[in-house]
């Protein structure tokens, strides 16, 4: 019985053995085509399961070689940040972005400054053709780079070229512009960008050839083509950059030998990409200190801070239900840190205003306050953003606030008192919690009050409880900590200027022993100045 002719799909490579109108892998439409010598006609999965293969060579872990000293910097610092320290040999990288992004023209500068080090590069011109590479190369100030170009379509004989030419990099230009022998479906569609991909792993991973490919991106952002792209390359690399702005930032959403959270960021000018060394200048350069609805924050961006510059704006609205726009963050994100967020801002902005104005310490009007409005704290509405106030704004806050201590300042104290300073802050922390196992309270407990005597008082109980692990009286015993500690700053800010004058000490004696023992800087400046003026100034000085 002759045997019946099966169907491909042209998009995906899709095989059936009856015709259907849609393609059930690619959805595709009216893309099944009669092929009589497809693999679903002439053979059976328990045929093609009877394909002998011969045994896979084994490797012991140990006996592998360590190849993390082998990395090829591309002297790109943006780059090699990214890319975690430079290329490794025999990985494959994906770089994604809009047209016109400047992807050609990073790998270019990369692959032109590894070739003029001595080390072989090859490049595929897929969308372009040499003469373009070369005007490219041209403006670049590269032209002399010796860049080995393949102008080839095919991309298993672009790689055979790149293998016998000895090369240690190749680029490909792009991975939607050439083609796989064997297939029937067009160049860029799914069933050739997944053979591709396979293909390029293989030869990555057989010859030790750092490759990197460049993609095109969909509407939605994400790189054309079926996932499972994405899954087989070693780094996924996406090359952003706002409308009509210099600026370009390059990240990496998968990275087998870096981190994921690395940012690169470039300017682009008429002679390429150039690394900005530092962001925060480039993201505040438009900032005007006067315009209202602005304010600068801090973010961690991989091992860097960065300063960017936050912008709202209100308008009237004749909508029944007003809507919030977002730019640069999610808007379902921002609807839900929104509520929590502005009620903690305006306990904060509250307790300013009261301490300016009745003298008190700000964490205490801030812990008054807070304790009124923390039935808030159990709304679902408002719980996201409260939280995300008092874990990640105040680890924020607390780095910055430590950010203002100067070397200077630090060096002006002398050795001594340094050391003197560390040794009482660690066995003040370290009665404390000999102290709660005495009382047969929990170590978290006697860490949170040692920290809060030892440092800064209410701040420094607030940080160090955002970093312990949450229990059932978490939030009593941070209630009672601040507290207590307030209470007695402020019955010492009364009774040491006292004691240091019944001690016979002298103002920088008094400025040390009252900015030491003395936790608020509010009670410190208060009992400082009581003694003179230079007792204050060092206590203030002790006490930051």
């Amino acid at each position: 019985m002759p045997k019946r002719p099966g169907y491909r799909c042209r998009e995906c490579g899709w095989e059936s053995a009856a015709f259907a109108g849609r393609c059930v892998q690619c959805q595709a439409w009216n893309s099944m085509e009669q092929a009589s010598g497809s693999a679903a006609a002439t053979a059976s999965p328990a045929a093609r399961r009877r394909a002998e293969a011969a045994p896979a060579r084994t490797l012991s872990l140990p006996d592998v070689p360590d190849d993390s000293a082998e990395r090829m910097t591309t002297e790109i610092p943006e780059l090699d940040r990214v890319l975690g320290g430079g290329l490794v040999p025999g990985s494959l990288v994906l770089l994604g972005g809009d047209p016109g992004i400047g992807k050609s023209t990073l790998v270019l500068q990369g692959a032109a400054r590894i070739a003029l080090r001595g080390q072989g590069v090859a490049y595929v011109c897929g969308e372009e053709s040499p003469r373009q590479v070369r005007l490219r190369a041209a403006r670049l100030g590269l032209e002399s780079a010796p860049v080995t170009l393949i102008p080839e379509g095919s991309l298993d004989a672009a790689l055979a070229a790149a293998e016998a030419a000895g090369v240690a990099v190749v680029v490909v230009d792009s991975i939607q512009a050439v083609s796989v022998e064997g297939l029937d479906t067009r160049s860029g569609g799914p069933a050739q960008l997944a053979e591709a991909g396979a293909r390029l792993v293989s030869f990555a991973k057989g010859t030790g050839i750092a490759t990197i490919v460049t993609g095109h991106v969909t509407k939605g952002g994400d790189i054309a083509g079926p996932r499972l792209l994405e899954h087989l390359v070693d780094a996924v690399l996406y090359f952003e950059g706002a409308d009509n702005g210099a600026l370009r930032v390059l990240r990496a959403v998968k990275n087998r030998f870096g981190a994921t959270d690395e940012v690169g960021v470039f300017e682009m000018t008429g002679t390429g990409l150039r690394s900005v060394e530092n962001p925060s200048i480039a993201f505040l350069e438009t900032h005007d200190d006067g315009a209202s609805g602005c304010a600068v924050t801090a973010v961690m961006e991989g091992s860097r801070p960065l300063a960017v510059e936050v912008q709202a704006l209100a308008v009237p609205s004749f909508l029944a239900n007003p809507r919030r726009i977002a730019s640069g963050l999610e808007v379902s994100r921002l609807h839900l840190l929104l509520p929590g967020f502005v009620i903690a801002g305006l306990v904060a902005l509250a307790a300013s205003w009261l301490a300016e104005h009745y003298g008190a310490p700000v964490m205490l009007f801030a812990l008054l306050l807070g304790m009124a409005v923390n039935f808030l704290s159990q709304d679902e509405r408002c719980r996201p953003g409260i939280d995300f106030a008092s874990r990640s704004v105040l680890r924020l806050g607390v780095a910055l606030l430590g950010a203002r201590i100067t070397h200077a300042q630090v060096q002006s104290l002398g050795g001594a008192a340094l050391v003197l300073t560390a040794g009482a802050v660690v066995l003040t922390m370290a009665c404390g919690v000999l102290l709660a196992r005495a009382t047969r309270q929990s170590t978290a407990y006697g860490l949170l009050t040692g920290g809060s005597v030892a440092i800064c008082g209410a701040s420094a109980a607030l940080a160090i409880a955002s970093v312990l692990p949450r229990h059932a009286d978490h939030e009593r015993d941070t209630v009672m900590t601040v507290v207590a500690v307030t209470a007695l700053s402020t019955v010492a800010m009364v009774l040491y200027p006292l004691v240091a004058a019944a001690a016979g000490f002298d103002a920088r004696a008094s400025g040390v022993f009252l900015g030491a023992t003395i936790h608020d800087v509010a009670q410190v400046v208060g009992a400082g100045y009581s003694v003179s003026a230079e007792a204050g100034g060092i206590g203030r000085q002790w006490e930051a």
